[in-house]
């Protein structure tokens, strides 16, 4: 897509979505963007989307240019195509338009369909020289979350799990607090503090009666939802004493006991109906009414059991694993990923390379699947 890539054109762009990240957990639905206005080599002004219904980035770069500052005839680095329509605020375009720029730099094209070109050609109409795809691979991984919600229509699957060196999430009776060490946890609770929502199975509330909350809290405060077919979510769990705190939702199969049912909407709980009555028709069941609900990030933290509904479901977009120099041994303790499983190593699908940092002593690794 790129026409004319000059020198500085990638250095100044990946500082546009280095500004652009600072906004997650903020921005959302939105898509996280950045954006740079660059004259004779330096920067005059930058900006990005601080926070969903906020002005976007292009808007936030022009209130931070200097009182005296004409940026006509200056380039802008922007990480996604700016807006042509009137939502929450009014058209980026129409503001790139008028500051009188000799040149635009854009990363990706806006999926939205809205957008989808339309901002690029209102900008190219008016004569100003327009670049797309500068670090277009790095936008994209971005805002990933925000394409799969746009295309489609169903919200972000990130795992995470805490496990062994010898790859057990609990020992043969059950014991799992604590494998990971005390900064791993607060990363989980940092990410916690971004996501929408919390997505755990039954077993894990009956076995650990967790609250799933973000301490402290962070910009998002996450629904918690429990992948609940017989509606059995205890009336005097954690999760339903603190449901003033954060919303909670059980997702029960139709033939559920109505009485449960009935009991659990009592007590103030969300109820989702999964009419499928199979593991994977209720997860794409859950990313749909979770996409429909606004929601762009969901952060799975289950047993195996539910950890593989997702999985069979080909669901996960992310894995988040922490390992940590311990070890259980034993048939019986369970590892991350329950089911059947794969019969061939062949079927394993496609991840990307393994990005790995130690955290006190611990592994955090992360890896995507190849084609998210």
């Amino acid at each position: 897509m790129t026409q004319r890539i000059l020198p500085n054109d990638q250095q100044w762009m990946r500082h546009a979505l280095a500004l652009a990240a600072r906004g997650k957990g903020f921005v959302e639905p939105n898509p996280m963007v950045g954006c740079v206005i660059v004259r004779d080599g330096k920067p005059l002004a930058e900006g990005y989307h601080e926070k969903f219904g906020g002005p976007h980035a292009e808007r936030q770069a022009l209130a931070a240019l200097p009182a005296d500052c004409d940026p006509a005839g200056a380039t802008w680095y922007v990480t996604l195509e700016p807006c042509c329509h009137t939502g929450k605020t009014p058209p980026c375009s129409d503001a790139v338009i008028a500051a009188r720029p000799q040149r635009v730099v854009i990363a990706a094209v806006d999926p939205f369909s809205e957008v989808a070109g339309g901002g690029i050609a209102q900008i190219r109409a008016a004569g100003i020289d327009v670049e797309v795809g500068v670090c277009e691979a790095e936008a994209n991984r971005l805002n990933a979350p925000f394409i799969k919600r746009v295309r489609q229509q169903k919200s972000w699957v990130i795992a995470k799990w805490a496990m062994t060196l010898d790859g057990k999430i609990a020992t043969h009776s059950g014991n799992s607090q604590w494998i990971s060490g005390e900064a791993s946890r607060r990363r989980v609770h940092e990410v916690r503090g971004q996501v929408d929502a919390i997505v755990t199975g039954i077993g894990s509330v009956l076995a650990d009666d967790p609250t799933l909350t973000a301490r402290p809290p962070g910009p998002r405060t996450a629904a918690r939802i429990v992948l609940d077919d017989k509606a059995e979510l205890p009336l005097n769990s954690t999760l339903i004493k603190t449901r003033e705190t954060a919303p909670v939702y059980a997702v029960v199969r139709s033939d559920a006991p109505q009485q449960r049912i009935d009991a659990l909407r009592k007590a103030g709980v969300g109820v989702i109906v999964n009419e499928s009555r199979t593991r994977s028709g209720g997860v794409e069941q859950l990313l749909t009414w979770c996409h429909d609900q606004g929601m762009t990030n969901l952060f799975l933290e289950a047993g195996a059991g539910a950890m593989a509904s997702f999985f069979e479901a080909d669901a996960i977009d992310e894995y988040h694993v922490y390992v940590a120099p311990k070890l259980i041994g034993g048939s019986a303790a369970p590892g991350p990923l329950g089911g059947q499983g794969l019969a061939t190593i062949a079927e394993s699908p496609a991840m990307e390379p393994l990005q790995v940092e130690s955290i006190d002593g611990d592994l955090f690794i992360t890896t995507r699947r190849t084609n998210r």
